[in-house]
């Protein structure tokens, strides 16, 4: 029990200490320790670039600012009239501790690891409203009074076994929880997807670290588990939940940078960021992009969504949310597809950060920039309004329906209408074409920013408007440029045909290249994206098909054939395969008996360039001279024991009518074949015949 409470002050963090058992503490974890003292010693502003140079999944996990996507989102209103109180379970090292003091008057969390605990405090020690408990939640829960409007569990409610002692700890963990939410409140659960394609596709199950860990129904393991979205609303109906939405973060909860709901799901071409889990390595078994578009197309998408997100309580007026906080903090934002108060669409670009609000104010002037440029040329600009409300400001767009340009492009590629691809092509050169010499141009005027609904073509993303002209073939080369590099299928355009069309020379090309590099660079900041962060902490992408297609190539080469030849030469119905001649990878062993009518016999090892190293070669138990042409020749070439065949038909002949033969005789050969490309066979062999 407590004696009385124990307070550390971090900051303007109050670390509450008073139901904390030391001797429950866990081992000393050197992975804790070293982010521990990188939040001591680095500003909240100098850790990504610590991030990036660490290159360490557990250091970018724990400390990557994009880890708030997840709650950024939430409508919490930070300053009416009875104040948001927020209460966060597992809080661990404040990944969201942040945002969400950002977003509410008081945030609460309880956490039972010291260490996590004094790292999110030292990381948020600027924050005046947050108190972190630390202890068991069975034993802090009931010490804290009153209400919340927020109770938020990320990635925690899988490990509700660890939190409670009940026979049935999930739905004791929601019960227990919804005891404690305010009238109106909501409950945020942020967790896997049992079923989530990317488990499907390789990628290790997270909490147990296992390949198809939650697919096999976590069959050696009890004490972590996802759940499909009928399993939880199973689990809501025991704990008699009845008002709660799903949404989809992703590619995952854990660095989610797209929010899907049943209201708005994912159209397609979408669905492109499917390289994750950083933290292990993960197989590639198929195409997740197709996988997804497949299931989407099918009505799916919620069931193999690889996260969920489920806010019990009323629905929020949010369908759709993008972050591109990937950026230089000038040009941070998220955008929102919601419900305005009239119950119409409408569209919104939020600044994420403070330098970020001048970029969103920026969008205004663009609309009416552009839609000067191209009144008259049937080029669309949807329309942009900027609101203010107290400190925040947004950017409201009309919501526009059609599918994209690229949708429509991608169609005539399906049906392998080419001319019908590059009729659209040259309608969008006419149109951004129009008043060229006007100073102002849309740098990202790509074909996934252009809306098609009859014969309306409308811009609905302007983001990146410059006041000065482009010349058109530069927009146009890009607007390819990345088309093609989105999708492996589009690579089926003749992009050198396209070139011509534009008047576009390669070093053009290479040029327009090397802007679009400096682009990205002036949009990041010098800052990596995801798929660079993957590279750089280094845990490998495995693709089993590459190995399969490899065993059925080797299937066709790896055969080792006899041909007997009685005096009338070598033919097929003369000649026999070996089938257990490949003992392992690599290595060959064969006994053949042979009659005395057999006057040569013909070795094929396998059909293909490679190099055999003889390692036995007897004839009755006697060695037989290999590096006598009296008894073998080959159409290879002799180095020492190995000969280099740069043909894809290598054969040892045999002259067994220069041996002692026998009516029945017994051939021994063992063989080490490995398989070389042709070019390097031949190159091996013009070095054999320099040396000789």
């Amino acid at each position: 029990m407590p004696k009385g409470k124990l307070i550390e002050q971090i900051g303007k963090v109050n670390l509450d200490l008073t139901y904390y058992d030391e001797a429950m503490a866990p081992k000393a974890d050197p992975i804790e320790d070293e982010l521990l003292s990188i939040v001591q010693t680095f500003s909240n502003d100098q850790i990504p670039a610590v991030v990036e140079d660490r290159k360490s999944w557990p250091i970018f996990y724990h400390l990557s600012p994009l880890r708030q996507n997840i709650v950024e989102w939430l409508p919490m209103e930070k300053g009416k009239q009875d104040g948001v109180r927020v209460l966060e379970i597992g809080s661990s090292c404040g990944a969201i501790t942040a945002a969400l003091s950002r977003k509410a008057d008081e945030v609460i969390c309880i956490e039972p690891s010291k260490k996590r605990s004094l790292i999110n405090a030292h990381r948020n020690a600027d924050c005046d409203n947050v108190t972190i408990y630390v202890g068991e939640l069975a034993d802090v829960l009931p010490k804290i009074t009153g209400q919340f409007d927020y109770i938020v569990l990320v990635g925690v409610l899988e490990h509700s076994t660890c939190y409670l002692k009940d026979e049935k700890p999930y739905e004791a963990m929601i019960k227990l929880l919804m005891g404690r939410l305010a009238v109106d409140g909501h409950m945020i659960l942020a967790m896997a997807n049992k079923y989530g394609m990317k488990y499907f596709a390789g990628c290790k199950e997270d909490s147990v670290g296992e390949y198809f860990g939650g697919i096999e129904n976590y069959k050696d393991n009890n004490q972590v588990k996802t759940f499909s979205k009928s399993g939880l609303e199973k689990l809501f109906a025991a704990c008699k939940v009845t008002k709660y939405s799903f949404y989809y973060p992703y590619p995952d909860y854990r660095f989610m940078s797209t929010l899907y709901s049943d209201a708005y799901l994912p159209g397609k071409g979408e669905l492109t960021q499917n390289i994750v889990n950083f933290d292990q390595d993960r197989m590639v078994l198929f195409d997740e992009r197709a996988a997804f578009e497949g299931a989407a197309e099918e009505g799916l998408f919620s069931m193999f969504a690889n996260s969920f997100v489920v806010v019990i309580g009323d629905r929020f007026d949010a369908k759709y949310v993008k972050f591109s906080n990937d950026r230089a903090l000038e040009y941070q934002v998220r955008t929102e597809i919601c419900r305005d108060v009239n119950g119409l669409i409408d569209v919104r670009k939020y600044p994420i950060t403070a330098q970020a609000v001048e970029h969103v104010k920026s969008m205004e002037v663009a609309y009416e920039n552009l839609r000067e440029r191209y009144e008259g040329s049937g080029l669309f600009v949807n329309q942009c309004r900027l609101y203010e409300r107290g400190d925040q400001v947004w950017a409201s767009f009309e919501y526009v329906a059609g599918i994209t340009l690229a949708e429509m492009m991608d169609r005539c590629l399906e049906k392998d209408d080419i001319e019908g691809f590059h009729s659209l092509f040259r309608q969008y050169l006419d149109k951004i074409g129009y008043n060229q010499n006007y100073p102002v141009s849309d740098y990202d005027l790509i074909f996934a920013n252009i809306l098609v609904k009859g014969d309306k073509w409308t811009i609905i993303d302007y983001e990146w408007t410059f006041g000065k002209p482009q010349d058109v073939k530069e927009t146009a080369f890009r607007a390819i440029y990345c088309y093609i590099l989105e999708d492996e299928k589009r690579k089926k355009l003749n992009m050198d045909l396209i070139l011509e069309e534009l008047g576009i020379t390669q070093k053009d090309a290479e040029y327009y290249k090397k802007q679009e590099l400096e682009f990205q660079k002036f949009v990041t900041g010098q800052r990596k994206s995801m798929s660079e962060m993957r590279d750089l902490i280094g845990h490998r992408v495995i693709r089993p098909m590459d190995w399969v297609e490899k065993i059925e190539q080797a299937e066709d080469v790896l055969r080792f054939q006899v041909y007997e030849d009685r005096g009338q030469g070598y033919n097929e119905q003369d000649s026999y395969f070996v089938t257990e001649a490949f003992v392992t990878d690599g290595f060959v062993e064969v006994e053949l008996v042979v009659t005395e009518q057999v006057m040569t016999l013909r070795l094929d090892p396998v059909m293909s360039s490679c190099v055999v190293k003889i390692k036995e070669l007897t004839w009755n138990g006697q060695p037989i001279n290999y590096h006598s042409k009296k008894y073998v020749i080959t159409n290879g070439k002799l180095a020492t024991d190995s000969f280099v065949f740069g043909t894809e038909d290598p054969n040892i002949n045999i002259k067994v009518s220069e041996l002692v033969r026998k009516p029945d005789n017994l051939l021994k050969a063992k063989l080490e074949v490995k398989l070389l490309p042709m070019e390097i066979a031949q190159d091996l062999i013009s070095a054999v015949k320099k040396i000789l």
